[in-house]
């Protein structure tokens, strides 16, 4: 189902419906797999350390270093999909540091200011678990330019850009955020 299918007349609508959950079921191995594939943005290998994060976190839990916040939308069925999801944790080593490992939205469902929600909401759970700092990586890839401006606009700043990082070409580029 793609987002011309739900049963809604806003972009709101689509946000207010949603129902956040932090448990990780094995479905989510799946639905992981098909938002991150969804973006375009991702190697085939990216997706595979996506999955795998879920893997490890259902054989292990999330005191081994991983928490994951799904966003669940209603569909037209009366069942809920995941459109988007983070996975955090805190930096090994650190005192109240955490990382932000991955935020992704489903691409039929971009444009509604669910990324925001999810990243505003994790922040919030950061707080609870003491965290005081919070970073996010990404790319310093030109397809990237999105993703670098949607922290910037939730008041990040940038805190380090490594050249040549991923590749030749493609520095790694640091967001933090004092929470």
């Amino acid at each position: 189902m793609n987002a011309a299918d739900m049963p809604l007349r806003q972009p709101g609508d689509l946000l207010r419906s949603l129902t956040l959950r932090e448990t990780v079921t094995r479905e989510d191995i799946v639905r992981v797999r098909e938002i991150v594939s969804s973006t375009r943005f991702f190697y085939d290998h990216e997706i595979d350390v996506a999955c795998e994060l879920v893997e490890e976190t259902l054989a292990k839990g999330p005191i081994e270093g991983y928490r994951f916040l799904f966003a669940d939308a209603p569909d037209a069925g009366g069942s809920t999909r995941t459109i988007g999801y983070t996975c955090y944790g805190q930096t090994p080593c650190t005192q109240g540091t955490f990382d932000l490992y991955w935020i992704a939205v489903h691409n039929d469902f971009r444009a509604h200011g669910i990324g925001r929600y999810l990243q505003r909401e994790t922040e919030s759970r950061v707080r609870a678990l003491g965290g005081r700092r919070l970073f996010a990586e990404t790319s310093g890839r030109d397809q990237y330019a999105p993703t670098r401006r949607f922290y910037l606009s939730l008041g990040y700043a940038e805190e380090a850009r490594l050249a040549d990082f991923y590749s030749p070409g493609d520095d790694k580029v640091v967001y933090g955020m004092r929470l």
